[in-house]
């Protein structure tokens, strides 16, 4: 008797701790209903513009809720046992209280190629990213519930009693699926038949599944054998004139932002005055510089494209290199995603090489130093790849100098859905405004090597979504992407020396073009001679002056 009241205080911790304790089974039930009510609101944003609030559809709002828990438990049960169960919720927790800041604020999927943006983003992107906003949804959303999750005592039973408890939640999950959807067969069959693309908006059940399937591929085949292609490419003994090209590849540009393809403001004013060839109708390979750069550099199309097959084969560098091109690729991005691994790269995104920091380097510091690049390889033709910073979302103020801010008021912020129409226009049309320049000093450049059969050949590698239809930035599965974040311009400009018969390429410069052109016209635009070049993909082969035809308006002058 005496014993038992020695210690009330520690009697009443104990009872205290008892109410805290949770079956693990119930901890997962009350986190997946936490996350179907505040990490969905832009999959339910989405699911009630195709289903809006209403008698008829209430039923299958409520239904659609009832099936995502269930989901969320049923995944849930196979991987959260005694050791698993509290890291497993705390990451769901903090990685979904994130995927929703981004598809709520920018209207974005989180698919495997999106996983894979994220992990290739460099530092200067993330920080372009930070906000307070974002830091609200990780706290309120990710941190405090995975504070309770951390503090809260998981009562476990024996192995054999929690196995069973596992063996009956799955069928009993299957079973509350079915009773939700059963009766309202017809809404489902068009939710998953008519409207697949809502389903991309489920958190986390969707980027749980993309982040499998990314794992997978990344996985595949183990270390890469790169399979060459091209191995008999060369330059005809005919071809006695040097080749000098600019490829600029830009960032995030949509071609109706330029003011040569109808946009009412002037955007272009530097480059329109030279003697350029425009290409109104170019599509990208994808919505996502991830893809689009290994895509518009393999030969292989949009179609056909894959990261195993892009990364295992040569590309249009390492062909060219065959030929005996000397190849140099400067770097103000993120990267060249693998595809300037075998040839001269150089990185301007730092003040240690790029000259022109303000603090950002811009992307003209690309060009300090260049004609000493240009000298020093006394022979063969040169491929010269620049690929910009241009109109990296979503901080676009800070993508140029302060002397382009033209258009005003701008955003000044990250957090675009906070600022107005205009101002994010504003912000993203005077960073093309110093894409313009820095354009026409690439042609300034190019003028000073009369020596060369000199060209430029400019290119975004997407387009942007800028607030429409409350979507911003890129990255939306292709067959869903606005036509804002496929459509992109491209721009050639030929120097004097260069064999090319302009009026034939403005009858064929309004023809729709992708990014799949770009291997075959890069070959043409080198005079190279391969046996993976098809001249119904080069653009220019139907304006290429012959070395017969130049040879005769040689004679007649």
């Amino acid at each position: 008797m005496q014993n038992r009241s020695l210690n009330p205080a520690g009697h009443e911790r104990q009872n205290k701790n008892k109410h805290l304790e949770i079956s693990c089974l119930k901890l997962i039930f009350l986190t997946s209903i936490f996350l179907v009510a505040f990490d969905n609101f832009a999959f339910y944003k989405n699911v009630t513009e195709v289903y809006p609030v209403s008698i008829s559809n209430i039923g299958f709002l409520c239904s659609i809720s009832v099936v995502l828990i269930s989901v969320l438990v049923l995944l849930s049960s196979f991987f959260c046992f005694k050791y698993t169960t509290k890291p497993i919720l705390i990451a769901i927790l903090l990685l979904s209280s994130l995927a929703s800041y981004f598809m709520n604020n920018y209207n974005i999927v989180i698919d495997e190629t999106m996983i894979q943006n994220t992990i290739e983003t460099n530092t200067g992107e993330v920080f372009d990213l930070l906000n307070i906003k974002l830091f609200s949804y990780l706290l309120f959303a990710g941190i405090l519930p995975s504070i309770i999750i951390y503090k809260i005592k998981i009562k476990y039973r024996s192995f054999k009693k929690e196995l069973l408890s596992r063996l009956l939640v799955i069928p009993g999950s299957l079973i509350i699926i079915i009773i939700a959807a059963f009766p309202l067969s017809d809404y489902y069959t068009s939710f998953l038949r008519e409207h697949k693309p809502l389903r991309y908006y489920t958190n986390p059940a969707y980027f749980l599944f993309s982040t499998g399937k990314f794992i997978a591929q990344s996985l595949q085949g183990g270390a890469k054998i790169i399979t060459p292609i091209g191995e008999d490419a060369k330059i005809p003994e005919t071809d006695v004139d040097r080749e000098l090209i600019i490829l600029v590849v830009g960032e995030a540009v949509r071609a109706n932002r330029l003011h040569m393809n109808g946009y009412e403001r002037e955007t272009t004013p530097l480059i329109e005055k030279e003697e350029i060839i425009n290409f109104p109708e170019m599509y990208s390979c994808a919505t996502t510089t991830s893809i689009s750069i290994p895509c518009m550099f393999s030969n292989l199309t949009r179609g056909g494209y894959s990261d195993n097959k892009a990364q295992s084969t040569y590309n249009i560098l390492d062909v060219l290199t065959t030929a005996g091109v000397n190849i140099l690729w400067r770097e103000n991005n993120s990267s060249s995603k693998g595809v300037a691994e075998r040839v001269t790269y150089e990185d301007y995104k730092t003040p240690e090489k790029n000259t022109i920091c303000d603090p950002e380097c811009r992307d003209e510091g690309m060009l300090v130093g260049l004609q000493d690049y240009i000298d020093s390889k006394i022979s063969g033709d040169i491929l010269i790849v620049l690929h910009q910073m241009g109109n990296h979302g979503p901080a676009y103020y800070k993508r140029y100098p302060e002397a382009f801010e033209k258009f005003t008021p701008v955003c000044k912020t990250s957090q675009l859905e906070e600022c107005s129409p205009e101002e994010i226009s504003n912000a993203y049309d005077n960073a093309v405004l110093y894409t313009d320049y820095f354009l026409s000093k690439v042609i300034a450049l190019l003028k000073e090597n009369p020596q060369f059969e000199a060209a430029m050949f400019y290119l975004s590698d997407h387009g942007e979504s800028l607030g429409e239809n409350s979507i911003y930035l890129h990255g939306l599965p292709y067959f869903m992407a606005p036509e804002n974040q496929k459509h992109i311009p491209a721009i050639m400009w030929f120097g004097d020396r260069f064999n090319i018969d302009r009026n034939k390429m403005r009858e064929v410069a309004g023809e729709q073009y992708s990014q799949d052109n770009l291997f075959h016209t890069l070959l043409g635009l080198m005079e190279v001679e391969t046996s993976v070049y098809d001249k119904d993909m080069d653009i220019i082969n139907y304006a290429t002056v012959s070395m017969s035809e130049e040879l005769q308006s040689k004679e007649r002058n």
